[in-house]
């Protein structure tokens, strides 16, 4: 059987912890900010873990399992 190809946009936005987790940038980060509170710019900044159908997606694209 072939070798499956990694997406490479996948692979610049997600990033695969030791444990297996996915992880994610929030959205809402890039433009606007001066309307949005310090905390939630700070929260904003935080990644994200991809969870459920999600993450077996994200899997495949980034050609893992």
């Amino acid at each position: 059987m072939p070798k499956v190809k990694t997406n490479k946009s996948a692979a610049k936005r997600f990033k695969v912890t030791g444990s297996g987790k996915i992880l994610r940038r929030k959205h809402g980060r890039a433009h606007l900010l001066q309307k949005k509170s310090s905390a939630r710019k700070r929260r904003l900044g935080e990644e994200a873990e991809v969870t459920g159908k999600d993450a077996k997606k994200v899997m495949r694209l980034l050609g893992k399992r």
